[in-house]
């Protein structure tokens, strides 16, 4: 909360091109400040902001206790009257704050806000998790006909209805995001597209990826780009045709923040715009380019047993493709439900 999630933050650079960045606070290091007696704390700074030491040692303080009183009764309660759960709330207020440069606030003050929260019985967030609740259950019974997307209204519509229902949109098969196994097909000039320009403009900043490892799928797991720290910088200033990234190369992108894989079809081109004010570095498409087709082989002659048994093998062939279609449709109507839901929290 201190330290992994804010350095985890730090890592989507657009959210820090416009505001100051947060600076991740490693506890340990703080782990004698603020240390003495309960007196020379917790005298006289009910009305005044703590500083950042006086905030860990209270922090540490509060969860021993809160951790005592857990274990004596099995359950927490909260009552802004209560020391330590009030403690425990203003030191980690307290402390996000300072990381995020945001104005500290006192005890007191904290206290006075806390006593002026008011339950989340009849707001919009109660209301979209009841309907997440109703459309899991769906999900849970298979009963996939029934399942829908339900949009909240500012007003009540005509028929005086505020929560309407609309049926899910079907998948598309150009969609990298619907699909089950997501392909897309990016054009762009292999010799002059470096690996650091692919994974900044590319995979981060059109894809949406934060921390992404790019794999050739060459048959020897060339790795050109790694989220580890330091382990592929010096491939950055390198083009892609370097690692003999050409025309129909595929790459494995994979997103462990986000837990995200997306095959990527390299297409080489020289010329994407002619344009010389608005030139067009690369193209995104969200479907598998077709691959060349090879040279017809010359067919041979077969006798009547020989036919028979490919006849068949063609049959088998086809059940097992219709199988997979079938397989492959359920798990797109189900992504596409889980979409819907992440749709409709934002």
């Amino acid at each position: 909360m201190f330290h992994d999630d804010i350095r985890y933050l730090l890592t989507m650079d657009k959210l820090w091109k416009t505001r100051k960045p947060p600076v991740p606070l490693d506890l340990s290091q703080l782990h004698n400040a603020g240390e003495g007696s309960s007196n020379g704390v917790y005298a006289l700074k009910d009305q005044r902001p703590w500083s950042i030491q006086e905030c860990v040692h209270v922090f540490r303080e509060s969860v021993g206790s809160l951790s005592q009183d857990y274990k004596s009764s099995g359950y927490l309660t909260w009552d802004k009257d209560d020391k330590p759960a009030m403690d425990f709330v203003t030191a980690t207020a307290n402390i996000r704050a300072s990381i995020f440069s945001i104005e500290q606030k006192s005890k007191f003050d904290v206290k006075s806000m806390a006593g002026n929260i008011i339950p989340a019985i009849a707001t919009t967030n109660a209301i979209i998790a009841g309907q997440i609740v109703l459309e899991g259950m769906k999900i849970l019974r298979e009963d996939w006909s029934k399942c829908t997307m339900s949009i909240l209204q500012r007003r009540p519509t005509n028929r005086r209805k505020l929560i309407v229902p609309s049926p899910l949109e079907k998948p598309r098969e150009s969609c990298y995001a619907c699909a089950d196994r997501p392909e897309v097909t990016v054009t762009l000039n292999t010799e002059t597209m470096t690996v650091g320009g692919f994974e900044e403009r590319v995979l981060k900043k059109h894809l949406g990826m934060v921390a992404p490892d790019v794999e050739i799928e060459d048959g020897k797991g060339t790795i050109i780009l790694s989220s580890e720290e330091g382990e592929t910088t010096q491939n950055n200033d390198k083009s892609l045709s370097h690692f003999g990234v050409s025309n129909h190369t595929r790459l494995k992108c994979d997103d462990f923040l986000q837990e995200y894989e997306l095959v990527v079809n390299i297409l080489h081109s020289t010329k994407l715009s002619e344009s010389r004010e608005n030139p067009v570095e690369f193209t995104v498409s969200g479907s598998a380019a077709p691959a060349p087709a090879p040279a017809p082989a010359p067919v041979p002659t077969a006798s009547a047993t020989e036919t028979s048994k490919t006849l068949s093998e063609v049959s088998s062939s086809n059940s097992l493709t219709l199988g997979r279609e079938t397989e492959r449709r359920s798990k797109l109507k189900t992504m596409m439900i889980l979409l819907s839901y992440s749709l409709f929290l934002l």
